[in-house]
Order: structure tokens, then sequence, then C-alpha cells
């Protein structure tokens, strides 16, 4: 394989991953939890100790009473993680050939979880490349699709719990800062367009090409 591509934008020096984020923090709605999403760093660890981080720079949020949303129409066997504890991921099929990652969020039994969109690749990134078939840092987690094949993610992954996961969790990093986070309406959807429920980072060229739903 090739030499990766250098980023697109300069380094912005180390990469803060802090410590591994709280139920309590996820226990909020996916409105809330959403946009505090941006700036943290997903982790892989992988059985031979390759270490896989992502920081998150674009996420989507929804919940219960959304019509975009999963849960909309109660519980049923695909969308019962989402009904869960809080901290857990949420992953589902979808165009029955790509998993998009979630993370559960409110309370337990209230159906709402925040879509992972996109992310800056910040170790693994030779991994995430084999997984992805491409060796473009840029385009390794820019789109829901792509994130989650980047960190190798499929059906045995849903319902892991972040919070206490020795393998995938959620580590506080450096929160995007809020002059910083961008809003706008979801991508790909058909229903409850008007909702300006996808948060991301402003000028981030890791941000999904995914235009947002327009009324």
């Amino acid at each position: 394989m090739a030499a990766l591509e250098a980023p697109t934008v300069p380094p912005q020096g180390p990469v803060r991953l802090g410590r591994r984020l709280p139920r309590s923090f996820f226990a909020r709605p996916s409105t809330a939890v959403g946009p505090e999403l941006l700036g943290r760093v997903l982790v892989r660890e992988l059985p031979d100790g390759t270490r896989l981080a992502a920081r998150l720079v674009e996420v989507e949020a929804y919940q219960e009473g959304d019509p975009a949303s999963h849960s909309f129409r109660g519980r049923t066997p695909r969308n019962e993680v989402m009904f869960g504890r809080p901290g857990h991921l949420y992953v589902y099929f979808t165009y029955g050939m790509h998993f998009c990652s979630n993370i559960v969020t409110g309370s337990n039994g209230e159906g709402s979880a925040v879509l992972l969109r996109a992310a800056e690749p910040i170790a693994g990134l030779e991994v995430m490349a084999d997984h992805r078939g491409l060796e473009t840092p840029r385009l390794l987690c820019s789109g829901p699709a792509r994130f989650t094949q980047a960190f190798g993610i499929g059906r045995p992954d849903n319902g892991t719990d972040l919070v206490r996961s020795q393998s995938l969790y959620l580590l506080s990093g450096e929160p995007a800062p809020a002059r910083a986070i961008a809003r706008s309406t979801r991508v790909g959807v058909t229903v409850g367009v008007e909702r300006r429920w996808r948060f991301f980072v402003r000028e981030s060229p890791f941000v999904s090409p995914g235009r947002p739903a327009t009324g």
C-alpha cells in the first residue's frame, strides 16, 4: 500500500485524548448531547493491540417523537438498543450494504440517539485505509457509513456499552468551542426536514459531503 496522503489542513498539535465520558454525559436529550460530542474522540482497541481513534466533527440528533427517527413507530427488534440505557452503541444496517453507528442518549426507554456522521482520523490510519480500500485521510471517516466501515464496526458491535467497554469507547478529547460549531437540517431525510439537528465543526475538511435537507 502506498504512503498515506497528508491531511489537507495543517496539524493542530498533539491531540488531547482525555478521560472516558461518563454515562451522565449521554443521559440527556440528543439535541443537547449532539453538539457537545464534537471534538470528542472515539477509540477502538483491536485484538492485535492497534488503536483506531478519530475526533468527531459531524453528528445528527434523533428523538422518539421525530418522524425521521428509527424509534418513531415504537420499539422493534431492530431498534431495541436505541430504547436502552444511554451510552450504548446502536448499529443498524441500511440500503442493504452499509452499517451506521449511533450513540444512545436520553433516559432508559426513551428511544433517542445521535448518529455519528464524520470524524477526523488521528490514530490507526493505515488500518482504516485498509478497511475502506482508499488512502486519503480526509475521506476515511467522512460520512456515517464510511466512518463505521473505517472502524470495522458491524452488527456484533450493536449494544456495546461505550462507558464500560475496553475495546470501543469515547474519550473527552477537546470539545469544540461554541463559535466553531455550525448547525443545519439533517442529511438524507424526507420527513422532519425542518429540524436543524445536524451539528458540525465549521470549516472542517473532514465533514461529510452530504447535502442538508430542504423543506
